[in-house]
Parts: C-alpha cells; sequence; structure tokens
C-alpha cells in the first residue's frame, strides 16, 4: 500500500528534477500545502523531512523550506585546494616572510646523526624531552600539561580519530556543536559513531544541551571547539568553561577539546578546567604550514594507554622527520617567533575583511583567520557560492559544517589566510557586492 507522505516527497522530488521547481525556490508552507492536497500537516512535515534526507531541499527556521542549489563542495574537499583562482575556503596560511627561519633552523638536523636519527619512524610516546618541549610549547593562560600526558600523532586530524576511536566504540553516541569541523562528520562516518547536534549560543556550547542530550540517551564522548569556533569564530568565557566542567564531571562526558585555532587567543584552554575528563588535541598545521605537520595530544591518564593504542593500529603515528623538525622548531623559538606573526597577521586581515565587507552582518573573533558572513534574505547561501565560484572566488556555505542536512543557517564561512593581500582585497570588495545584489536570479539560481 504506498505511503502517503513518500508519494509527496517522490512527486516534489520529480518536480525538481524536471525543473518546474529551480533551485532556491521557496516550497509551499506546510499547512497551505496540506490544505491545498486534503492531507494532515504531519504528513507533509514528513515528506519535507524526507526531501531534507535525500539532499533535495534544505530547511531553514523561519524562511521556510527551499530547493537545494548546486551540490555544496564535500566536507573533505574543506582540507585540500579548491582550485580556484582566489581561495577563502581553505584555511591555512603559509609563513613567506617566515621560510628563511625555519630553513635555517632545520640546518643542524640535515646532517650526521641528527639526520639518521630524524629518519628513523616515530613513536606515538616519542622521548621524555620531546613531550617536554610539546608540553612547554602548548602550555598558555597559566596552563601546562603534564609531560607524560602527551601523545603523538601525524597530524591534528589523525589525532581526533586516534582519540574517537579508543573512547567511542562503534555505535556509540557523540556529541558535537550543531555547526562543526566537517571533518568530524567524515571521522564519525568511518569509526560508525552517531552525531549528536547540540545547540549553542553566542559563546558556543550550551551546557543545558548536553545534559539533555544526555538524559535521552547517554553520549560516550562530546567534540567541541572552545576557542575561536571553527566555523562560527566565538570564543568561550571563563565562566562557560567553568559551567561545562561541572556537566563533564557531573555525567562522566569526556570531552575532546580540538585547539588548532587556540594559538591565536590567549584563553587557557577546557582541559585546564576540567584536566581529568578532557582530551586536547593539537598541531602545528594552522601554527605553521599543513606540508610538514605534526599532531599531539594531552589525555587524562586512564585514557593515555587506549588512545595510544589507538594510534598505533590506526597506522596514525608522526613520521621520523616530521616529528624531529617539529620539535627543533618548538625548542628554539622558531614556532614561537612564526606564531606571533601569524598572530598579527590573521588581527590585520580581519580588520581589512570588517572594512570590505562594511554593511554586512559578520560574526568572528577579530582574532580569527575566519569570519561568518550571514547572507541578506534574498540571498540563498549554496547559490551564492556557486556565485562566487563563477567569479573565481571559493568558500564554504553553512551546510558544509552543519550536522545536520537541511538545518543550516543562510551563511558562508569565509577563510583570511590563504590569498595574497592584493587578492583578499579585491575579493572581499567582489563579495560585497555580490552580496548587496538584487538580482533575484543570481540569488536563487
Amino acid at each position: 500500500m504506498p505511503i502517503p507522505y513518500l508519494d509527496i516527497a517522490d512527486a516534489i522530488a520529480q518536480d525538481i528534477s524536471s525543473g518546474r521547481l529551480r533551485a532556491g525556490q521557496r516550497l509551499w508552507p506546510q499547512r497551505d500545502f496540506a490544505y491545498r492536497r486534503g492531507v494532515a500537516v504531519s504528513t507533509v512535515s514528513r515528506a519535507y523531512s524526507e526531501l531534507v534526507r535525500r539532499g533535495l531541499v534544505t530547511g531553514e527556521v523561519g524562511r521556510g523550506t527551499f530547493v537545494r542549489g548546486p551540490a555544496a563542495p564535500a566536507a573533505l574537499r574543506l582540507a585540500e585546494p579548491a582550485g580556484a583562482p582566489v581561495d577563502l575556503q581553505l584555511n591555512f596560511s603559509i609563513p613567506l616572510e617566515g621560510l628563511g627561519d625555519l630553513g635555517s633552523s632545520l640546518e643542524p638536523l640535515l646532517r650526521g646523526q641528527d639526520l639518521a636519527s630524524a629518519l628513523c619512524p616515530a613513536t606515538v610516546l616519542a622521548t621524555g624531552e620531546a613531550r617536554r618541549t610539546t608540553a612547554e610549547f602548548i602550555a598558555r593562560a597559566g596552563w601546562s600539561p603534564d609531560p607524560d600526558a602527551i601523545l603523538f600523532a601525524g597530524n591534528g586530524r589523525q589525532a581526533l580519530s586516534g582519540v574517537l576511536a579508543a573512547v567511542a566504540p562503534p555505535g556509540s553516541r557523540l556529541g558535537v556543536e550543531a555547526m562543526t569541523y566537517p571533518l568530524i562528520k567524515a571521522i564519525a562516518a568511518r569509526l560508525n559513531l552517531i552525531l549528536v547536534p547540540l545547540e549553542m549560543d553566542a559563546e558556543g556550547l550550551r551546557p543545558d544541551a548536553v545534559l539533555a542530550a544526555q538524559r535521552e540517551q547517554p553520549l560516550r564522548a562530546l567534540y567541541l571547539q572552545p576557542t575561536l569556533h571553527n566555523p562560527l569564530g566565538m570564543t568561550m568565557s571563563p565562566a562557560r568553561r567553568s559551567e561545562l566542567a561541572k556537566v563533564l564531571r557531573q555525567t562522566g562526558i569526556l570531552a575532546v577539546e580540538d585547539a588548532v585555532y587556540a594559538f591565536l587567543a590567549d584563553e587557557a584552554p577546557l582541559a585546564a578546567v576540567a584536566p581529568d575528563c578532557t582530551v586536547l588535541v593539537d598541531s602545528l598545521s594552522k601554527r605553521i604550514a599543513p606540508g610538514l605537520t605534526l599532531g599531539f595530544l594531552a589525555a587524562p591518564e586512564p585514557w593515555r594507554e587506549a588512545i595510544a593504542n589507538a594510534l598505533r593500529s590506526g597506522s596514525w603515528l608522526a613520521g621520523g622527520f616530521s616529528l624531529a623538525a617539529g620539535l627543533r622548531w618548538m625548542s628554539d623559538g622558531t614556532a614561537a617567533r612564526i606564531v606571533e606573526a601569524k598572530r598579527a597577521e590573521a588581527a590585520f586581515r580581519n580588520r581589512i575583511a570588517h572594512q570590505r565587507l562594511r554593511g554586512l552582518t559578520l560574526r568572528c573573533d577579530p582574532r580569527a583567520f575566519h569570519l561568518w558572513l550571514e547572507l541578506p534574505p534574498h540571498w540563498r547561501a549554496e547559490a551564492f557560492a556557486a556565485a562566487a565560484a563563477r567569479d573565481g572566488i571559493a568558500l564554504a556555505p553553512a551546510n558544509a559544517f552543519a550536522v545536520m542536512p537541511g538545518h543550516a543557517p543562510n551563511a558562508v564561512r569565509l577563510a583570511l589566510a590563504l590569498p595574497s593581500l592584493d587578492d583578499l582585497k579585491r575579493a572581499l570588495g567582489s563579495l560585497r557586492a555580490l552580496a548587496l545584489t538584487t538580482d533575484y536570479d543570481l540569488a536563487t539560481e
């Protein structure tokens, strides 16, 4: 016997496929459609939800349901160059002025016994000196991890994979911010974890949302970005971190804190107020460059061996040369000098973005290399990204970061670090003009 809501979904899908419903076009309000078809509103609601599941439409609270535009770049593309003349999608910077320091710092490593050691396989624990160097390097705002807590991985993504593989068995629930780092979705899918989107506010993850999800069905772990959140740019206050730490201790949930952007800020991490229930994950990819990187983490004692074993079994180990190079840069001050230069550059580019995008709604931390552009109502995020791409500008629409398909805000993320300053200024000016256009066909195509 036919299922009414599937019949409705199939009919709308056919209209989309045939072009009778165009990308960006708004579907009928559910009550109006239910009245027209003589069915229950709940039936229409299920049909629209089925269309969201199929990726054919996207829904926005307060605005309605819209036919989706051209497919957004897959989440994994946000870790690779976009190939556009101006890339505002990939969020890393290469320290061109610091390349001399990087090279001269490595010269001793390229000779004799140091080179021979660097070409040997690395281990998860490396050496005591390596752990002490890393612990001192990532210390901030009065917090310093125990050197014995430090483990090494090939990069930050591999460190995250190892932690989640160790702490969350297949089929378990992982709490995440409703808007999150896209590759977490891919990692969770590979590890067969169920992502549970949690509500956010102007400070980030809401502790009451964690408690509500835990009451519904226990969470095995929690992944979050308390500092310079990607993509939204907010940073938790000390009071919010303390409140969240209380929730972690109350529930026994383990938090996985992604701190890869925290080098641009001065806040103490969540791990400082909840050290026994937080694994902090960090890397050198944003601090220095992604081509020769190193991931590391600080884990509470009860979890160290399990995470170390997961990194080993997953082949998520650091390369010997990358480990040696990263440790040398951390120990001789080269990495610290590059970090200071990047902090100044991020603040400078952020100011440029605010000037060039004047009149538009921006959300960001002024210390960050990325910002969140909320689009005017006449624009759809996917259509805006497609129009920008035709102008040679790659950027990331909100649905790349949304955990729930069809529940993305009408916004795009702009990564400011990679282009030259001249290219960045031109691209931001073009995006402002594009955002302010009221050409309906362009805005909804």
